[in-house]
């Protein structure tokens, strides 16, 4: 029968003061350094001398590059480090508060360290499973005494990141939960409070992004390096999901992975073949040097060349002569695009059904180019000259001279299709005809026309002056030397180009939104708050926004219709949208245009 914790022992007014750490690896240590810089008596324990004395000299590496960096005094680094000792045998722990259990991720392992720990700690002593994969309540259904179990998941580098998830199991004493919750708040770290699925909230978002990442990759759809780039400058996320996939560890994330399908059952938490293949090949990633990309060595950072890397300033066609460009639309989209190419040094047409509506566009530039003007990025007179290239038109017929037409109107199928057969009969022969579609299929413009041939996608992404990111999307039809016109192009007016097929969501959004997607059945299902979710993303994984404040802004009615666009293209059940979301979009709930959205916003 499991021993009731007392109130006295797990009052978070009680601080946990000698905290054991078992298993010394890379996160082991990092949290050891945590703890003995915020004046925890730490005791590390590992399996042999070879490892507590790496990790010693890892903490004394870390430590005085903390000092040289001005993040330490010296007396404070070598008190931090007198607060640490270490031992190869679990018996060290008798005298712990509390321990924090980081051992590979293996039922068998854990579970024998638990069994160890019930016959060494004291009756008050709480322990604590840094998993992120494993189950928290079958560890803690192992222990004699259940209800001192839970989880406390650290994220690497334990020093850095902010995010602690403190994850309990239906066993777990709220007191347990109070303690440690208290304990990261006076580490620094802000605790989110989960229940115990795979991979919590952070990696339960996370891995299933990589995996289709992956999968992406995988089927050839993009390069690496292509995938890696429209994430990074299409999301602002600080590395690309295929590069954290190899710092993570692919063996890692295939165990992981593993876990939430068992769980899940969705075909999206899968691992992707190619994880297999990598892991059982050795080619894990960073730590062995090579994974998806190769290293300069193994645990090194540093990516060099290989047979898969590209070729600089190689390409299969020569692109035809663009000296002037017209943007079809009057919208937020176009203005910016034509704002894009102006300062890129193009004669620009931007045409609208009206002329009113056309001038109000380059008035809206106008007041882009002072904002520039008045925050030192452009002088007043390169300002007037980037004005003076563009020329507003109340009719496409103003496209008869242009060598590239980029349409960027609303995102209506048929409404694109009869702008396409317009631009057919306008435009000159060889003229290239892009849309900046997010989401519909390129080749149904280009079949509007009769030069398909000539028609590619230039998705541009909002706000286009800004954004550096643009996904040239090919169809099967597309000729090879209008790819190339549309990359020198990009080259021009200063954006990063990357490849890709004529297919639902293109790179970004066919990886962002089944996340953004997964993260509304998360608070549906109620196993997390909107505030948690947005904290762990932004404090864990490093996303500029949370999930839940990214939708409000993009509009959910937006979000919704790709999300059915993304479902109807891969008739995966994975990716049907959330009925919360189909909800508040029924409810005229889209977000901050609306005033409510999952949150609410002041009216303006």
């Amino acid at each position: 029968m499991a021993t009731p914790l007392s109130d006295s022992a797990l009052s978070p007014l009680s601080p946990l003061k000698t905290i054991a750490v078992v298993g010394l690896g890379t996160m082991g240590t990092g949290i050891a350094e945590v703890l003995a810089k915020a004046g925890r008596e730490v005791i590390g324990i590992d399996i042999s001398e070879a490892r507590t004395a790496q990790a010693l000299a890892t903490l004394e590496a870390a430590t005085t590059r903390a000092v040289a960096r001005g993040r330490l005094t010296e007396e404070e680094r070598v008190r931090a480090l007198a607060r640490v000792r270490t031992a190869t045998d679990l018996g060290a722990a008798a005298d712990a508060d509390l321990v924090i259990e980081v051992a590979p991720e293996s039922y068998e392992i854990k579970q024998q360290i638990f069994r160890e720990l019930d016959g060494i700690v004291r009756p008050g002593t709480i322990l604590a499973t840094g998993t992120n994969a494993l189950s928290v309540t079958r560890l803690a259904a192992d222990s004699a005494r259940p209800e001192r179990v839970l989880g406390l998941h650290f994220f690497n580098p334990a020093p850095a990141m902010r995010l602690v998830e403190v994850v309990s199991s239906v066993l777990t004493a709220p007191q347990a939960v109070a303690a440690v919750t208290d304990l990261a708040i006076e580490l620094g770290k802000e605790p989110v409070a989960v229940g115990d699925r795979p991979g919590f909230v952070a990696d339960g978002l996370l891995f299933g992004y990589l995996n289709q990442a992956a999968a992406m990759y995988e089927a050839r759809y993009a390069s690496r390096e292509d995938i890696d780039a429209a994430m990074r400058l299409g999301c602002g996320l600080p590395m690309g999901p295929l590069a954290l996939l190899d710092l993570i560890g692919v063996d890692t994330a295939r165990t992981v992975l593993e876990a939430m399908y068992a769980e899940s059952r969705d075909r999206l938490h899968a691992p992707a073949p190619i994880l297999k293949q990598l892991s059982e090949a050795g080619l894990t990633g960073r730590k062995s040097g090579r994974g998806f990309y190769t290293y300069e060595a193994p645990c090194s950072g540093t990516v060099v060349p290989d047979a898969l890397t590209p070729a600089a300033g190689t390409s299969p066609a020569t692109g035809r002569e663009v000296r002037s460009v017209g943007v079809a639309g009057s919208g937020t989209m176009a203005s910016g695009i034509a704002e894009v190419f102006a300062k890129g040094g193009y004669d620009v047409v931007l045409a609208a059904r009206s002329e009113e509506k056309a001038q109000a566009a380059k008035a809206r530039i106008g007041t882009s180019l002072s904002r520039s003007v008045d925050k030192g990025r452009l002088t007043a007179e390169a300002a007037a000259r980037v004005l003076d290239r563009i020329t507003p038109a109340g009719s496409y017929d103003a496209f008869a001279g242009v060598d590239l037409a980029v349409e960027a109107i609303a995102e209506d199928l048929e409404v694109k299709r009869q702008l396409f057969a317009t631009l057919d009969k306008v435009c000159k022969p060889g003229a290239v005809l892009a849309t900046t579609t997010s989401s519909l299929p390129v080749v149904a413009c280009a079949r509007a026309t009769s030069r398909p041939q000539d028609v590619i996608g230039m998705h541009f992404f909002n706000p286009a002056p800004a954004m550096k990111l643009v996904e040239v999307v090919r169809t099967v039809l597309t000729a090879d030397d209008v790819h190339a016109t549309v990359r020198e192009v990009c080259t021009k007016v200063k954006k990063h180009a990357v490849d890709c097929g004529d297919r639902a969501g293109f790179i970004v959004n066919a990886l962002l939104f089944p996340y953004l997607n997964n993260a509304i059945k998360m608070v549906q299902e109620h196993y997390a708050s909107l505030d948690d979710i947005d904290a762990a993303m932004k404090l864990g994984g490093g996303y500029p926004m949370g999930p839940f404040e990214l939708l409000d802004v993009v509009g959910l009615d937006v979000s919704l219709a790709i999300e059915k666009v993304l479902h109807r293209e891969f008739r995966d059940p994975g990716l049907a949208p959330a009925p919360l979301l189909e909800h508040l979009v029924a409810a005229g709930c889209l977000g901050r245009k609306t005033g409510r959205g999952f949150r609410e916003y002041a009216r303006r």
